[in-house]
Formats: C-alpha cells, sequence, structure tokens
C-alpha cells in the first residue's frame, strides 16, 4: 500500500499518523461526483486506520477553511469588495470578489489576474488566493459561478451540487465576462493574466483558447485541456500537474502535443508525490513544499507575462 501526505502537526490533530494513498483517491472521486458521499464515507471506513476514527480520518480529508487564510481581508497592504459585471455569453450578470493592492489607482494601475475556483464555487480558500495576488502587487477578481443561484453556499457539499446544475457554457461565458470587465477596469493595465483550480485549471485553458486577443497569460494547476480549438491560444501557459493525478494527467500528452503543433508557448511543471488538489492549503491533499514552489513559480511567470 503506497501512503503519502502526512498531516502537518500543526494544523491538524491527526500528527503522527499517514493517511493511504487510497483515501486520497477516494476523496478526489467525491470531489468530482463520481461518488457520493455517503460511498466516500463507507471506502473509508474499511481502511482500518489503528488508533483513529472514522470521522478523524474524514476530518482530515475534508476541507478546513480555517486552514486556507494566508492573506487577511483586513490587510492593509489590499482592499477587498465585490463587484458585478456584464457577462452577456453567460447568465447576463455575474459577481465576483476584486482584492486591489492599496497603492494602485486609476493613475497608477497594476495587471489584472482572474482567479477561477474549483467546481463549487467562490469558496474562502479561493478567495484567498486573489488576495494572495493582490498582496503581490495585481488586481486579482474571483467570479462566483454560482451568483445566479445565489452564491456559494458556505459548505462545499452544497456549492457543488449547486454548481452542477449550470451549464458550463453558460459558466464559461461568465468568465468570458468577468476577464473582459477586468482588462478594461480602470485599475488596470492592458496585461491580464488568468490562474484556476482544478475545474478553474479547465476553465484557464478553455479562455486562453476563448481569449485570444485579451489573455496574456495562463497558469492552470491540474486542469484539463480547453474544449475549443488549442490552435486559437496565443497567451503564454504555465501548466502545474500533480504527480498522482492519474486522471488529469491522462489527457496531458494529446494536449501537450496539441499545443505543440500550434506553436503555443508553454511550459509544464509536475510535482511528484503529490495529490490532485495540492496547493489548496484547507485539506490534507496540501503539500506545503510542491505549494509554495508552484506559486513562486507563478507569481514569477506573471512577472515576466504581464509586466
Amino acid at each position: 500500500m503506497n501512503t503519502h501526505n502526512s498531516i502537518d502537526p500543526e494544523q491538524n490533530p491527526l500528527s503522527g499518523y499517514t493517511i493511504p494513498q487510497e483515501a486520497f483517491d477516494w476523496y478526489d472521486e467525491y470531489a468530482h461526483g463520481d461518488i457520493d458521499r455517503r460511498t466516500f464515507m463507507q471506502r473509508l471506513a474499511t481502511l482500518g486506520i489503528a488508533g483513529l476514527t472514522l470521522n478523524a480520518v474524514a476530518g482530515a480529508l475534508l476541507p478546513n477553511y480555517a486552514l486556507a487564510e494566508q492573506v487577511s481581508f483586513n490587510d492593509p497592504d489590499i482592499k477587498a469588495g465585490y463587484l458585478e459585471f456584464d457577462a452577456p455569453d453567460g447568465h447576463g450578470k455575474g459577481r465576483g470578489y476584486l482584492v486591489v493592492p492599496s497603492g494602485v489607482s486609476a493613475d497608477t494601475p497594476a495587471p489584472g489576474v482572474l482567479v477561477a475556483h474549483e467546481n463549487r464555487g467562490l469558496n474562502p480558500y479561493v478567495k484567498d488566493v486573489a488576495r494572495r495576488l493582490a498582496k503581490a502587487g495585481y488586481v486579482a477578481f474571483a467570479p462566483d459561478a454560482l451568483y445566479t443561484l445565489g452564491g456559494y453556499p458556505g459548505n462545499d457539499d452544497e456549492g457543488r451540487a449547486m454548481q452542477k446544475t449550470l451549464e458550463r457554457s453558460k459558466i464559461e461565458g461568465d468568465f468570458v465576462g468577468a476577464a473582459r470587465m477586468l482588462k478594461a477596469h480602470e485599475l488596470t493595465t492592458d496585461k491580464l493574466g488568468m490562474v484556476g483550480f482544478c475545474f478553474g485549471g479547465y476553465l484557464t485553458n478553455q479562455l486562453a483558447a476563448l481569449l485570444a486577443d485579451d489573455l496574456d497569460a495562463a497558469a492552470p494547476y491540474y486542469g484539463t485541456p480547453p474544449q475549443a480549438d488549442v490552435a486559437g491560444i496565443k497567451a503564454a501557459l504555465q501548466l502545474h500537474f500533480a504527480g498522482l493525478d492519474e486522471r488529469v494527467n491522462g489527457y496531458w500528452p494529446d494536449y501537450e502535443a496539441a499545443l505543440k503543433a500550434a506553436k503555443v508557448e508553454y511550459t509544464a511543471f509536475v510535482y511528484p508525490d503529490v495529490n490532485h488538489g495540492f496547493h489548496n492549503d484547507s485539506t490534507a491533499r496540501y503539500d506545503e513544499a510542491s505549494a509554495e514552489l508552484a506559486w513562486k513559480r507563478t507569481l514569477e511567470f506573471f512577472g515576466r507575462q504581464l509586466a
């Protein structure tokens, strides 16, 4: 049995235990809607990890968003709030979380970066990513695909169920509207980047193909390829993959071949022995070393491409 991802003793009471890889694989199925919560819990119960209760293991795998705040919304270096935008190709109107570096104004604009969430709406982790970007000097905007349904409901199970009811093309249209709004915003320069995670990684790939004239740099994390024509991609890409993520990684050879054929500028990084979602610091899938390295590379990439 392969094992990975011992839990950080400062972040979780399960210090000293190692969660079997099967549990991470089942969580990935659960998080992507392939199995329901009951099946996920039943599978966890079969592991019989000595000294741990079922609830303790499940609690380590399920998000704890108190762990995900790296930049407070009260940080004096940023200003955070919400903004509505037009989305004629989506649901008509959208809403997202806008975070601006405190020194930015119409006279001193900064590059914009669109942030795309996972398959469960704009949760606290993704909002924190937007704050991290603003802390690094970018005007960050994180739309909530669930806005038309009332917004992220406060827990991932409901958020995931809500997002499944929406047409993917409408969600894409909402993010296209958000990208165009951010690019035209008085506080941004004419440079636009995008970063996304999981489903948001797919959206980042997709918008790179759809918005050839608007997007300058795209950093998808463990995202599947775009459904739009890869030949439409003009942005530079920096792609991040988890070494244990067989589901997403299975798409990469064909996607890479298409990128090469279209002569798209890209760099791809694979982080060994980590799971899908390794950047998300709210669950036991988080791998601090890989997450920090990937984020350092992402900021350096945006620094080069959006200057």
